[in-house]
């Protein structure tokens, strides 16, 4: 299960800390990442981090901005948001893929809503 929070509005220009809880299954060794979606649009990746936060990679866009992280003591995932624009505006959902006997598995959260607005 994948529980995100931390969300809301936010005046461009601005930080806010995504939260995602994770439970039910080895966060540690499972690969995390956030994903976001406007209205209308496809879901695109935000940022990616492997266990053990060994690497990270990042959508171009938000480069220098945003910086992922995990506490793997906690099981949680974070994303921080700094210097917030308005076309960062969108749901953003965490995300796990993992190795189970051999079969991939993929879980994403419920996302939480991202404002960045006057």
């Amino acid at each position: 299960q994948l529980v995100e929070s931390g969300g809301g509005l936010v005046q461009p220009g601005g930080s806010l800390r995504l939260s995602c809880r994770a439970s039910g299954f080895n966060f540690g060794r499972s690969l995390m990442a956030w994903w976001r979606q406007d209205l209308g649009q496809g879901r695109e990746l935000v940022a990616q981090i492997t266990k053990g936060g060994e690497s990270t990679i990042y959508h171009d866009s938000v480069k220098g901005r945003f910086t992922i992280s995990r506490d793997d003591a906690e099981h949680t995932l974070y994303l921080q948001m700094n210097s917030l624009k308005p076309e960062d505006t969108a749901r953003y959902y965490c995300y796990t893929f993992y190795m189970e006997n051999d079969r991939g598995e993929v879980y994403w959260g419920q996302g939480t809503q991202v404002t960045v607005s006057l």
